[in-house]
């Protein structure tokens, strides 16, 4: 695998919250500065830089002394901070950047705005315009506005999706934690360390644990989601310890880090934003045939289909389920949840009698389809 942080031309770095924000000091920004000097140096060699970054909650809260109920903020005391720290993030990249002769550019993301086709495709054009003039894009979900909802929850998949839409080659996801192991080591001592991932397994999957301090929400778990949907785009993806200063540099001098290899049958377009989607609406199982005929390229017929499952408008995107109810794929759904219901496992034949003449002879097409996601 390709370990050479020079040879992608275009480079997603997503960084956590807890790298950029001390809780006692607030912003690190020697830090910071380190970082901006790395990317600085990686962008006098001609690559491209985006920015996913965490860190204006954290800002938010230390600038309005808040600290909310057990340390926990409400919802609307989140977004107050967000909205307060937000300004404080970007003012933090814009200075450090400007500093080295970078200019900064904000985009703050919300769910919709890639789940939904058009604003996906305005989010991409914006994103590229600030790259073809030299700007580096920082793009944060927007806290301020975004409820649960309605939002990513966690800035690991938020990148993995922008690297999906800007066809970035590299994603690096900086943490306090340098890889992918066996199982949690801060609880098991006989946990192995993974170099290098070809493939998500379910095994690999597993690896990823259940909720603990670092492998839950922003942890482990939602790296792996954001490795599946990268990867599936054609992006290589790294985790490595952003810990230290210039984290840029030491991951490009050999330090510890998992890397995750691209697929090797990328997806067209469309299909990357189906198969990066978050908001899956429902799901459909299928049978052994149906199966099949899905692996040899075609598209998911009512007859194949053993069980719906959810509520769901025509147009939703929903889970595939095999025959033994493990996720084989995504799709757009051709059906609402009620009517394709009705006709599940029901040839054209009798469909037309239960609920009349139709023109969409799938419940899924194959052009709407992303399979092994």
């Amino acid at each position: 695998m390709n370990r050479n942080i020079e040879s992608y031309p275009r480079i997603v770095i997503k960084i956590g919250s807890a790298l950029l924000v001390n809780q006692d000091t607030g912003l690190r920004r020697k830090w910071l500065q380190s970082l901006v000097e790395d990317i600085a140096a990686i962008k006098q060699g001609g690559q491209e830089v985006l920015i996913v970054s965490s860190g204006a909650i954290a800002l938010g809260r230390r600038e309005l002394n808040v600290t909310g109920t057990h340390g926990t903020l409400k919802l609307e005391e989140s977004q107050a901070a967000a909205a307060v720290g937000q300004i404080s993030l970007s003012r933090a990249y814009a200075e450090t950047l400007g500093q080295l002769g970078m200019i900064a550019g904000q985009i703050l993301l919300t769910l919709g705005d890639t789940e939904t086709r058009r604003r996906y495709l305005n989010a991409r054009a914006t994103i590229n315009a600030l790259l073809q003039w030299g700007a580096v894009p920082i793009i944060n979900e927007n806290d301020s506005v975004a409820t649960s909802e309605i939002r990513y929850g966690d800035n690991d998949r938020l990148a993995a999706r922008v690297a999906s839409m800007v066809g970035a080659d590299l994603l690096l996801l900086l943490s306090d934690v340098d890889g992918l192991y066996t199982s949690a080591p801060e609880t098991n001592v006989t946990a192995e360390f993974i170099p290098e991932v070809e493939s998500i397994t379910r095994e690999i999957e597993a690896m990823a644990g259940e909720a603990t301090t670092l492998f839950s929400r922003g942890g482990m778990k939602t790296k792996i989601e954001a490795a599946k949907i990268a990867t599936a785009a054609g992006s290589t993806m790294v985790i490595g310890s952003g810990i230290t200063d210039h984290p840029l540099t030491a991951i490009a001098n050999g330090a510890r880090s998992t890397w995750f290899a691209p697929s090797a049958n990328p997806i067209n377009e469309r299909k990357k934003w189906i198969a990066g989607g978050l908001d899956v609406s429902g799901s459909v199982q299928i049978d052994g045939g149906a199966m099949m005929a899905l692996e040899s390229g075609k598209s998911l017929l009512p007859a194949g289909v053993t069980e719906v499952i959810g509520d769901f408008s025509r147009g939703d995107t929903v889970d595939i389920l095999g025959p033994s109810g493990h996720k084989i794929g995504r799709g757009l759904i051709e059906y609402d949840s009620t009517d394709a219901g009705k006709i599940a496992g029901l040839k054209s034949s009798q469909i037309e009698k239960l609920i009349g003449p139709s023109i969409r002879s799938a419940m899924i097409h194959r052009d709407d389809m992303v399979l092994h996601v």
